[in-house]
């Protein structure tokens, strides 16, 4: 059973100046999304739960650079996405 993938419009604001910024890096930002979709807890993804002002939401990985930040909804299957950017923008939050 897959995941379903939630893209808020403020996520897809962020998503698009993302990918307008950083175009190479447009394959690894799809391949994550596959992957989070069919397992986010594959091991190449990182995910991980954050703390402090960012508690309550995970970190999965498009490359060592960047991250994007989401909550993850077990329960529901759903998976929503927050921010997306480089390691210190997404945790500066």
């Amino acid at each position: 059973m897959t995941f379903k993938l939630i893209f808020p419009a403020p996520y897809r604001k962020r998503e698009q100046a993302f990918l307008k910024r950083h175009a190479e890096m447009r394959p690894r930002y799809y391949k994550t999304l596959l992957l989070l979709e069919a397992n986010p807890h594959h091991p190449s993804l990182r995910l991980h739960p954050l703390s402090g002002q960012l508690q309550g939401l995970h970190s999965a990985s498009i490359s060592m650079r960047y991250r994007i930040t989401l909550e993850l909804e077990i329960r529901e299957r759903e998976i929503v996405f927050v921010d997306i950017g480089s390691h210190g923008r997404v945790y500066r939050n």
